[in-house]
C-alpha cells in the first residue's frame, strides 16, 4: 500500500516541549499509518544551491535557531538515517535529468526532527532529507515531489514540513489575537487542496488572499509543493489537521495527501476552522 504524503507546520521550535492542537493529531497519525522503511523530509531550515540528498547513516540533530529556552538545546532526535533509500533517491532524480549530489556530511535540522518527535517519538523510523534548491519556484518544488513519488509506493513517508503562514516580521507577533489575513489565507489553501486546484495553489502569490503577508518569502510554503508533487494521483485526496495559530501569526494547519480510506478520517472540505 502506497503511503500518503504530508504537509507539516513546524511551526517555532518550541513546537518541540509545546505540542499544542497539532502535537497530539501528528502522534495519533503516526500510529495510525504503516510503518515507513523511512520518511524523507523537506525543510526550508536546509537549503543548497545544488539539490543534495542527506545520505549518512546517523545525522546530528542541529539545534538550529538562538534565544530558545535551554530546554530545547538539550533535545535530541537520535533517529537513523537512511542511506539506501537516499541512493534510491538520488536514482530517481537522475531519471528525470535532475542533478543531485550526496551528502554524508549534513545534520537533521529543526524542520525535520521538531515535527517528528511529534509523529514518531521513539526516534526508530529512518529518516533522510531532500534540500530546498536556493531561487526555487513553486512549479520546480512540485517537480522534485513528483519525480520522488515512486518512494512512496516503496515505504517512504514523503513530508514538506513548513508553515501555512510565515511572517516573524508582522507587527502582530507574539501579540494578544489573531490577524484575519491568517484565517483567510490557511481557508484558501485548504480549499484549493479540496478542489485539487493545483493550478491556484502554483499561482498563490496572484490568487490568494494576503499572499505577501502571509508569506513575505517563499521558503516556509514550498515544501506544500513537495508534498503535491510526491502524492501523484492522489493529490486530491486530501484532510486537514488543524493545528491552530501560534504566536498571533503562524498558522499550524498540516495537511494528509493521498490517505489511504482504510486510516482516513471522513474528508469534510466544510469543516470549521478553529
Amino acid at each position: 500500500m502506497s503511503l500518503p504524503t504530508l504537509f507539516i507546520s513546524h511551526g517555532a521550535p518550541t513546537f518541540a516541549l509545546e505540542p499544542g492542537r497539532l502535537g497530539p493529531q501528528l502522534a495519533a497519525l503516526g500510529r495510525a499509518l504503516p510503518r515507513p522503511r523511512a520518511a524523507l523530509v523537506m525543510s526550508p531550515h536546509w537549503m543548497t544551491r545544488e539539490l543534495a540528498v542527506q545520505s549518512g547513516a546517523m545525522p546530528r540533530t542541529v539545534h538550529d535557531f538562538g534565544g530558545f529556552p535551554e530546554a530545547l538545546y538539550r533535545l535530541d532526535y537520535p533517529a537513523p538515517g537512511a542511506p539506501a533509500v537516499a541512493d534510491e533517491a538520488l536514482a530517481l532524480l537522475a531519471a528525470q535529468g535532475l542533478a543531485a549530489r550526496a551528502d554524508p556530511q549534513a545534520g537533521r535540522d529543526h524542520g525535520a526532527w521538531v515535527p517528528l518527535r511529534h509523529l514518531y517519538p521513539a526516534a526508530d523510523v529512518p529518516v533522510l532529507q531532500l534540500s530546498l534548491p536556493v531561487g526555487a519556484d513553486p512549479a520546480q518544488v512540485l517537480a522534485l515531489g513528483r519525480a520522488l513519488a515512486p518512494l512512496a509506493a516503496r515505504g517512504v513517508l514523503m513530508i514538506g514540513s513548513g508553515s501555512l503562514t510565515h511572517n516573524l516580521g508582522d507587527p502582530a507577533l507574539g501579540r494578544a489575537g489573531v490577524p484575519a489575513y491568517v484565517g483567510a489565507f490557511a481557508e484558501w489553501v485548504w480549499q484549493a487542496l479540496a478542489r485539487g486546484d493545483q493550478a491556484a495553489l502554483l499561482d498563490y502569490q496572484a490568487r490568494a488572499p494576503h499572499a505577501v503577508r502571509a508569506h513575505p518569502q517563499a521558503d516556509h510554503f514550498l515544501p506544500l509543493f513537495f508534498a503535491l508533487g510526491a502524492a501523484g494521483a492522489q493529490a486530491g485526496q486530501v484532510r486537514r489537521l488543524a493545528g491552530g495559530v501560534d504566536y498571533g501569526v503562524i498558522s499550524m494547519d498540516s495537511f494528509v495527501l493521498g490517505e489511504p480510506s482504510s486510516i482516513a478520517a471522513p474528508l469534510t472540505p466544510q469543516t470549521p476552522r478553529p
